[in-house]
């Protein structure tokens, strides 16, 4: 590979991506990689996601396709050559349909190798693409994608089932964790991880408030505990915006929650101050029903958080199949009698989950560089790597 050109997402304040391009950068500098950094425009200043779930509807368009028009504009200079790579953090960017329309034109000498990285798309049965109604188009577009990558970068062995039986035909390659930098996020509470011990009793819950989240299991988790042991632990929710959700009843339930005592919110957090939050947390809980492996998981294991996460889809490779911090899915009584050992004491596997994470950036520039053959899902044993523990 003579130049890496990276397609990243735009910042948001309250999702990863305000520090994705940071994680990348390091990794790319460490390696002495040659990279260029493909720069978009964004819509407004406010960092704010105010159409949509995920990412901004007219801001993720507005950005992908100014990236594009960057991109365009020097593949026109020639800056762009057969040796080099195009990167996507998203394999929904609007506007990439340019590529193979040019490249089918131009001669070979100017054809750069492409990746994508599926952050979930309609292959995901819980994807916002499919409560917004966006899923018949949206297979059409990931077909045309496969029809021109050279690489499509999953995250876990069940998105890789996903794929398959959805048809896809582009190599398809498990890089197995989301890009994470584990010192940049250290580095916001100055490397000063709180003692377990000292923490407040508080459990957290950080994903977003909407419906495949399943925030409703919480709150049942919260009116059993207080039911059957009282107010001896604080139970809250984190947010990087105002509170809200694509399924209104979670909104009025999460309001009686807060007036009776019983649920705490914090709101509009920084990145900062949602890590200090961490580093004065002992658990971290999770019951999504899609999160691909999740960076709030860790962010948290960084901090010295005990994490709690249901045994389903890609969390029991993301534990490393670690049966004592994953529950039975839909079982409060489990995750309650899990909860009860990760509220004590500080677990013997804290901190490999993070350290796994922060090794996936390295995973994916292999892949670029033309190695990750062990990453590779081509044969139909794919499901062999199921059950193997990654770490």
């Amino acid at each position: 590979m003579r130049k890496l050109y990276y397609m990243g997402l735009e910042p948001y304040q309250a999702r990863y991506t305000l520090q994705l391009q940071e994680w990348n950068r390091r990794v790319f500098e460490k390696r002495d990689i040659n990279y260029v950094i493909v720069p978009g425009e964004t819509l407004s200043s406010d960092q704010a996601i105010v159409t949509g779930q995920v990412l901004d509807a007219h801001g993720r368009s507005y950005f992908g396709m100014s990236q594009m028009m960057n991109l365009v504009k020097m593949m026109k200079a020639g800056e762009v050559t057969n040796e080099d790579v195009v990167y996507f953090e998203d394999m929904f960017q609007p506007g990439i349909e340019s590529l193979p329309y040019i490249l089918n034109q131009v001669d070979a000498s100017h054809r750069p190798r492409i990746y994508v990285r599926c952050l979930a798309q309609s292959i995901d049965p819980d994807d916002f693409v499919h409560v917004w109604g966006m899923s018949k188009w949206m297979g059409h577009y990931e077909k045309m994608v496969n029809e021109f990558v050279d690489g499509v970068l999953a995250t876990n062995e069940e998105m890789v089932a996903h794929m398959k039986i959805a048809g896809w035909e582009a190599p398809i390659y498990n890089i197995s964790g989301l890009a994470f930098g584990m010192d940049e996020v250290r580095e916001r509470v100055n490397h000063k991880l709180k003692p377990f011990g000292d923490r407040a009793m508080r459990v957290a819950f950080a994903a977003r408030w909407d419906q495949e989240k399943q925030p409703d299991f919480y709150m049942d988790l919260i009116e059993k505990w207080y039911k059957e042991y009282g107010d001896n632990v604080e139970f809250s929710i984190y947010s990087g915006s105002k509170l809200r959700s694509n399924n209104s009843s979670y909104m009025k339930r999460t309001e009686k929650l807060i007036e009776e005592g019983k649920l705490k919110l914090y709101e509009d957090l920084d990145k900062n101050i949602y890590y200090e939050l961490l580093n004065d947390t002992r658990v971290l809980f999770n019951c999504a029903l899609q999160d691909w492996v999740s960076n709030t998981v860790s962010e948290a294991d960084a901090l010295g958080c005990n994490v709690l996460y249901p045994a389903y889809r890609s969390f029991p490779e993301t534990f490393a199949n670690d049966h004592t911090r994953l529950y039975v899915p839909w079982s409060v009584e489990d995750a309650i009698s899990k909860l009860h050992n990760l509220l004590r004491n500080p677990h013997h596997n804290q901190g490999h989950i993070a350290l796994y994470n922060n090794k996936t950036i390295d995973r994916i520039c292999d892949v670029l560089e033309g190695g990750g053959e062990s990453m590779l899902r081509t044969s139909v044993d794919y499901r062999t790597h199921t059950r193997e523990s990654k770490y």
